[in-house]
């Protein structure tokens, strides 16, 4: 019933504004208002042609009906975070909804850092794709290759990175090995406790799609072997300073941050705490903001990281399963939209941390939303996607005249 509300309320959104409602003021082209590239692409990106029916009128249009649409989701359903959407590679939308802290009423801005939760996997990925560029490794390397305790064979860099390890989650077993959740655990205690304890596989590897939080928190100590420089270090000088990602950072870098930072919190609005599993990075611990998001998105349309057939890998599913309804590549999901147009995104759930970030290369549009606080508002993104990337009117065939018209004439 309430997915029913919400495409009826996005479907009225949609005809309000083509009968001339006024949403909000969305001017063109500045950083301050609700839509405008704020950070141009450069020459070398990859050129998406805007169609002439993409005006900026409906741009303007687009802008107040996704206004309209979080505003909804804040009010009436507790949204609570921030939102960028682009199209053609421009800011259409990006707004603040809430408080980055409920206790202290601290208000929630685009510039707000986030846990990015499993989101951070496609930066994990990308810091593989780049030493692998770099000749300091190849995807088809084992593990004990850079790990050389690590005491489960057979498994390589591929696998890890698209989920087929099959190894346990560390996550899970460390709450029996791990003497107390008020002690921080590194990415090498993690590969310790593997060592010592051997905790049972899940699946031989290569045989199953398995997500696996350990596999990405052991690309990250792959990261810092295969560099010389710890993982955060790598990200920090080969990513984040390169894309000017100036509010993006590590878990362990949090107490340094003098701008905005989002706490997470629990469904009944109270913060959380963090715990042993929060130091454990690859897999997560990375915080950034929907505008610094949006350069990452931007970059990847260039090749100032990585070569495009490099990058072409990450978006290139790797699942061998007939039933499927979405597959995996390094770090990304890739999924058919209802429009027809193949995305990649990825979510993340950690802590009171939940996130979201799509991309359609196509009309080289993304989604980006950052929340703090897990109430489930979040599960309208599948009626978001639809209104976004509707599918294409059925054609049928008209006896008469020998035209085609769309199903929808005869309703």
């Amino acid at each position: 019933m309430a997915f029913r509300k919400v495409k009826s309320f996005l479907f009225r959104c949609s005809v309000a504004s083509i009968v001339g409602l006024t949403f909000v003021s969305c001017q063109p082209a500045t950083e301050d208002s609700g839509f405008g590239n704020f950070w141009p692409q450069e020459e070398s990106s990859q050129k998406v042609v805007i169609p002439a029916s993409f005006t900026e009128a409906k741009a303007v249009q687009l802008c107040g009906q996704l206004d309209s649409i979080f505003t909804y989701l804040h009010k009436k359903r507790g949204f609570n975070g921030t939102v960028l959407v682009t199209k053609y590679d421009q800011v259409i939308y990006k707004n603040a909804f809430g408080y980055a802290d409920f206790y202290h009423k601290d208000p929630l801005g685009t510039q707000t850092a986030f846990q990015l939760a499993s989101v951070s996997k496609q930066f994990t990925a990308m810091a593989i794709m780049m030493l692998k560029e770099e000749g300091k490794l190849n995807y088809d390397d084992s593990v004990q290759q850079y790990l050389p305790a690590f005491p489960y064979k057979g498994i390589t860099v591929r696998q890890l990175l698209t989920h087929r390890s099959g190894l346990p989650n560390y996550t899970y077993f460390s709450d029996k090995l791990w003497p107390s959740r008020k002690l921080p655990m590194t990415n090498e205690d993690v590969v310790n406790l593997m060592v010592q304890h051997h905790p049972k596989i899940f699946y031989k590897p290569d045989t199953h799609f398995d997500y696996s939080n350990t596999g990405y928190a052991l690309l990250a100590s792959i990261v810092t072997e295969a560099s010389g420089v710890p993982f955060t270090t790598y990200l920090q000088e080969h990513i984040f300073e390169p894309l000017q990602m100036t509010h993006t950072f590590t878990y362990n870098n949090l107490a340094a941050q003098t701008g905005s930072v989002a706490t997470g919190h629990t469904g009944n609005r109270q913060m959380r705490t963090t715990d042993h599993l929060d130091t454990v990075l690859g897999d997560k611990g990375m915080y950034s903001t929907v505008e610094d998001l949006y350069k990452w998105d931007q970059a990847l349309y260039t090749q100032k990281l990585v070569k495009s057939e490099t990058l072409a890998e990450a978006f290139t599913g790797s699942r061998t399963e007939k039933k499927k309804d979405e597959d995996y590549g390094f770090g990304w999901r890739i999924k058919a939209l209802e429009s027809g147009d193949t995305a990649v995104y990825h979510a993340g759930l950690w802590h009171g941390y939940t996130n979201y970030l799509l991309r359609n290369p196509k009309d080289h549009s993304a989604i980006i939303i950052l929340s703090n606080f897990p109430n489930g508002s979040l599960k309208y993104l599948k009626e978001l996607r639809h209104f976004l990337y509707p599918a294409a009117p059925v054609m049928i065939a008209n006896n008469k005249d020998k035209q085609s018209k769309p199903a929808s004439a005869r309703l």
